[in-house]
């Protein structure tokens, strides 16, 4: 199974969260979080919110 990190640095673009709301969302601090898990179905969608993560803070690791 893949599981997404996110490193310190997000600058709050919400780029992941839109790209991928199953598994980014933004805090009440306005940073990314992970909070759901990468499944078969999003995780396409998981891999280019990596990739178009502006500061790349984002990883996708096998679990």
């Amino acid at each position: 199974m893949k599981k997404a990190v996110i490193e310190d640095g997000c600058i709050g673009c919400g780029l992941c969260e839109s790209v991928c709301p199953e598994v980014f969302r933004m805090t009440d601090c306005n940073v990314a979080e992970v909070y759901g898990e990468i499944t078969p179905d999003n995780e396409e969608s998981a891999f280019e919110a990596e990739s178009g993560c502006p500061v790349s803070v984002i990883s996708i690791n096998d679990d």
